[in-house]
């Protein structure tokens, strides 16, 4: 009886370990794939901000989606994200000052400040999307964030075109293949309703 309980065992972690390595390679080919396109809003996923300034990651979100509101793709840009410990900035606030200050009129910005983690920033931006009677979005993020955001925002049905930020700031292969990893546990953990 222990060897079968074995067997089935190790034929599920094998199972588990291919499906991981299949979405890594679903990750990393979404990762790379610029699907704008004319839409409602265009989403800019939050990252670290110091004082009050974008982080380079968060900087390089926002200028692309600078790139892409003014190639007019979509009418309003939603910034994301909480404060992460700041005691006076958050990182959807900090993306708001960073875009006005480039040119984008006020009007044309939302902004969500409480959002402390991707499922709670697509949550809440799908809850504004929805209030606000918006259905398609462009998702600007890393590359191997993309994929993960795109199946947790269209779960809420929307229609989402990734949008990867061009200036890449991680080196190395290896770097690269433990972010698909990472986000590959993220979105099991997500399918299966645990926080991710």
């Amino acid at each position: 009886m222990k060897r079968v309980v074995w067997s089935v065992l190790a034929a599920a972690m094998t199972a588990l370990a291919f499906y991981v390595a299949y979405l890594s390679v679903r990750i990393q080919q979404q990762s790379v794939r610029d699907e704008a396109q004319p839409s409602e809003v265009i989403l800019v996923l939050g990252a670290a901000e110091y004082n009050g300034r974008p982080s380079p990651v968060l900087r390089a979100r926002l200028d692309h989606a600078l790139d892409l509101y003014r190639r007019q793709l979509a009418p309003r840009i939603l910034t994301t994200g909480g404060a992460g410990g700041d005691p006076v900035f958050t990182e959807g606030g900090v993306g708001r000052s960073y875009l006005i200050s480039r040119g984008v009129p006020p009007d044309a910005i939302i902004v969500e400040t409480e959002a402390d983690s991707t499922l709670e920033s697509t949550a809440m931006a799908s809850e504004i999307m929805r209030r606000m009677g918006l259905h398609s979005v462009i998702v600007v993020s890393d590359g191997y964030h993309i994929y993960r955001v795109k199946r947790m925002l269209e779960s809420r049905g929307l229609k989402v075109y990734g949008s990867p930020r061009k200036e890449q700031l991680y080196p190395g292969l290896f770097h690269e293949r433990w972010n698909y990893l990472k986000q590959a546990i993220g979105y099991l953990l997500w399918k299966a309703g645990l926080a991710a």
